[in-house]
């Protein structure tokens, strides 16, 4: 599973790209929301692991422009966020996302939670 990580702190970034790789999956990181763009561009993800405090553009802004677009709306995209009394669940839900988790993110059931969702996503595509 192709996963993408937007994250604008460089340690929770490699933490995050780290347990997910060694849970098997391909994972690629952007430290900002026009970055994640590009990077969506060029390698379609199953999923998006964003961060909703982002520099500039926030997650939530991306999170919409993602869905808006017909070519990408179907990616899975799970907000993280440290921040939950600016971001709250009903805010991420209702730009987009399809889960919402508060960090710090639990290493141990961060690969199962992702790879859930994205089985979901297969049986709903049949």
């Amino acid at each position: 599973m192709k996963i993408l990580v937007v994250e604008d702190q460089a340690i929770e970034s490699k933490l995050a790209i780290h347990v997910l790789s060694a849970a098997g999956h391909e994972v690629t990181g952007a430290d900002a929301a026009d970055q994640a763009l590009a990077a969506i561009k060029d390698d379609r993800p199953n999923i998006i692991l964003v961060d909703l405090l982002l520099p500039g553009m926030d997650g939530l802004a991306l999170v919409r422009k993602v869905k808006s677009d017909p070519a990408t709306r179907d990616i899975q995209i799970v907000a993280v966020t440290s921040h939950p009394e600016k971001y709250s669940r009903a805010a991420a839900l209702a730009a987009g996302c399809d889960a919402y988790l508060e960090k710090p993110l639990s290493t141990r059931t961060l690969p199962a939670t992702l790879s859930d969702m994205a089985k979901n996503t297969e049986r709903s595509d049949r």
